[in-house]
């Protein structure tokens, strides 16, 4: 098994008069000497430095009061998920999973080796309750591969106890500088590290020419926004994994925005490459949705009756709705699971890495990105009005409900070829927020669509099994009039969707 722990620290430079004095920090009643803790960690990555491009970091770590496998994921500056695994000789098979996703095939190695002097000092509160801990560490550096060298420098590092301010570190942080403490131009000990036992290398001969600038192209904005979703899957992977909120959601809508992007600027990439991995994309998301979208309808379902009347509560409904739900869903977790570890999902990450490496480019790839772009963002949003202008005209029903579900596809489709023409001209983030808000409005009336259907069959469900069904009866009502204002709201929107940019 393993453990999560979310660690927020800062770093800082230190010199041969160590510490200063912290008693002075507002809020810091006491300052407990912990003592010195001898720490040895050996750091693994590929070959290559794979996981340390990412800012990610693996290690096996002896020494202290937390030795086992450490595997850290940046959150933001400063802040790091620590997952942790106990002590073993080889790499916990759960973190292994963790960093699949950019390990891939190859081989994680020793690559590093840390040893560290700690001289631990506690800050508490008037309470006795801890704030942060606070250290000097005397590193020593090895790299253990590549005939790398060794390096040594003295840090301090300020990492808040659980459940802290983080402004507190503020407070740290402005003691610190005022005794002349720098923070520190690494990010982490194995940055440094990697940097200061590298092999040295001759720099390579400068040319006294100036290369003109590239001149820039379609397929540099369309290959930019390719690459960026495949880094979107790569980088959610372990999120997705770890079961984290609204991460299965995002890389769904990461495979989306690539099918979407091949097939709007099939003149830019050849689709008789693209198309397959399209079909694989396509895959990929249908295997992340399985069960999100019950769960999504049963959490309606579930706010819908909470703000019913205790009056309009006929029959054992949240027990028909929990039956229900449980018969729809198909445990998906484990299969999820199962497909990250997969071949297939493997091979799709290395076909998306060869696509970018080597592009099937067209004739339009290296036309004007002006050009090629604008024309892909207007054809897509003349797509939509194809499907929407009509739909109002349209008899309440079925057939209205499938053009606005086209249109509700079509929009998500003009607004990914409008966020990859984002990067060459901003007019074209306008169009993002406006089709955002249309897809919003679509995307209402849709879950409105799903949710009648659902109290159908509920309804049908309690009828046969001689419960009242009249509770479903005024969900449906409530949720046709809902339609009726999304698709008021949604005529308003269209307007202004289709006023002149």
């Amino acid at each position: 098994m393993a453990d999560t722990k979310r660690e927020i620290e800062r770093k800082y430079e230190s010199d041969e008069s160590g510490l200063p004095d912290l008693t002075g920090v507002a809020g810091v009643a006491t300052v407990i000497d912990k003592g010195v803790a001898e720490l040895d960690a050996v750091y693994y990555d590929t070959p290559d430095e794979r996981l340390a491009s990412a800012a990610i970091t693996l290690r096996r770590r002896t020494g202290g009061d937390d030795a086992g496998w450490h595997l850290k994921f940046p959150v933001s500056s400063g802040v790091r998920d620590e997952i942790r695994a106990p002590l073993s000789d080889t790499v916990p098979r759960v973190l292994a999973g963790l960093v699949r996703s950019r390990v891939r095939d190859a081989e994680l190695v020793p690559l590093v080796r840390i040893r560290s002097s700690r001289d631990v000092r506690d800050l508490l509160d008037a309470d006795g309750v801890l704030l942060a801990e606070v250290s000097v560490d005397a590193v020593h550096a090895e790299r253990l591969t590549g005939g790398g060298r060794g390096a040594q420098w003295s840090e301090i590092e300020v990492e808040l106890a659980d459940g802290r301010d983080p402004a507190f570190l503020d407070k740290v942080d402005k003691k610190l500088r005022k005794a002349g403490v720098r923070a520190s131009a690494s990010s982490s000990k194995l940055a440094r590290a990697l940097s200061e036992t590298a092999p040295k290398r001759k720099a390579p001969k400068r040319s006294a020419k100036r290369n003109p600038e590239p001149r820039l192209v379609a397929a540099d904005f369309v290959l930019a926004y390719v690459r960026a979703q495949r880094d979107a899957i790569v980088g959610l992977d372990p999120a997705v994994r770890r079961d984290l909120p609204d991460s299965v959601h995002q890389m769904r809508v990461a495979t989306r925005r690539l099918r979407s992007s091949f097939r709007s600027y099939a003149k830019v990439l050849d689709r008789a490459v693209t198309d397959p991995i399209g079909e694989e994309l396509k895959w990929l998301a249908g295997e992340l949705g399985v069960d999100r979208d019950q769960e999504v309808l049963t959490e309606r379902l579930t706010a819908a009756l909470d703000e019913l009347p205790r009056t309009l509560l006929a029959g054992p409904v949240r027990t028909r709705l929990r039956t229900w739900s449980h018969a729809r869903s198909s445990g998906s977790r484990r299969r999820l699971i199962a497909v990250l570890d997969g071949k297939r999902y493997l091979d799709l990450l290395h076909t998306l890495d060869a696509l970018i490496a080597a592009p099937p480019l067209r004739k339009a790839a290296e036309a004007d990105p002006d050009e090629v772009l604008t024309r892909t963002v207007v054809r897509e949003i003349g797509r939509v009005s194809a499907l929407l202008a009509p739909a109002p005209d349209l008899p309440s029903g079925p057939e209205r409900d499938w053009a606005m579900h086209e249109a509700r596809k079509k929009a998500k489709r003009a607004r990914y070829a409008a966020e990859a023409a984002g990067g060459f001209d901003e007019r074209f983030t306008a169009r993002v927020r406006d089709m955002k808000a249309l897809q919003g409005f679509l995307g209402d009336h849709q879950d409105s669509v799903m949710t009648r259907e659902a109290l159908r069959d509920l309804a049908t469900q309690a009828h046969t099994a001689g419960e009242s069904s009249f509770t479903y009866g005024v969900l449906y009502g409530r949720e046709e009039r809902r339609a009726a204002e999304i698709e008021v709201g949604l005529r308003d929107a269209y307007e202004r969707w289709c006023e002149p940019r």
